[in-house]
Order: C-alpha cells, then sequence, then structure tokens
C-alpha cells in the first residue's frame, strides 16, 4: 500500500500516525503491487517499460523498476520464494523525478503490453 493513499478498509490512520512519525508526514516514492498472472507478467510488464528503467536498487532521481522473483531472487524456488516473503507477482517501483504524466503513461503502456489492451488515443 502507498501510504500516501486514504483507503477505506485499511489501518490508514496507524499508517498515517507513523508516515508522521517516521517520514516527517511526506509519503514515500517506492511502490509494490502484484501483478496478475504471477511470474511471467511480472518480468514482462518489466520489459515492456520504456521509461522507468530495470534496476533493483532504489532511491534514485529517475524511476526504477524491480520484479525480485526475476532478478534479485531469480535462484529461488517457488517453496523459497514463498518462504523469503516475496511473492513470484511482486513489483517494485521507485519514482523518480520525470514528468508525472510520462511515468504514468510508461506504467500504462506496459501493463497494456502484459494484458494486450490497445491504448486509447487522446483526441
Amino acid at each position: 500500500m502507498y501510504p500516501g493513499l486514504t483507503i477505506q478498509g485499511f489501518q490508514v490512520a496507524q499508517i498515517m500516525s507513523l508516515l508522521k512519525k517516521l517520514m516527517g508526514g511526506k509519503a514515500s516514492s517506492v511502490l509494490s503491487f502484484g501483478i496478475q498472472g504471477g511470474k511471467a507478467n511480472g518480468a514482462k510488464f518489466i520489459d515492456n517499460l520504456e521509461l522507468i528503467v530495470r534496476l533493483v536498487n532504489i532511491g534514485d532521481a529517475k524511476s526504477l523498476a524491480c520484479h525480485p522473483a526475476s532478478t534479485t531472487h531469480r535462484q529461488l524456488s517457488k517453496k523459497e520464494l514463498k518462504l523469503a516473503g516475496v511473492p513470484e507477482d511482486l513489483v517494485r517501483l521507485s519514482i523518480g523525478i520525470e514528468n508525472s504524466d510520462d511515468i504514468i503513461n510508461d506504467i500504462s503502456q506496459a501493463l497494456s503490453g502484459v494484458f494486450g489492451k490497445t491504448k486509447k488515443k487522446k483526441k
């Protein structure tokens, strides 16, 4: 969960309290999420990115992406990944200082490439 979002059903108040205490109330630019289709689609999503760079480190001025199951933890079996707390579908993004529309468009086109959806053209 991205700590800057307010989502009903989650313990947002506790998260926001920690966010204020640990980070001065500023949300992180690191996002973690699962992608439907597991390891294969996670790797395909990363491969489809054009602006966002595939790197395993975080905290750069440029946007970075990592799919641990196919990079840093690729040597582990499904069982070992589970024991390590690294789901096969996990993708991590570290958002940099590029134009936000460019970042969103890159993520959108990468997801479209995974799931076979075509992008809508702007009028």
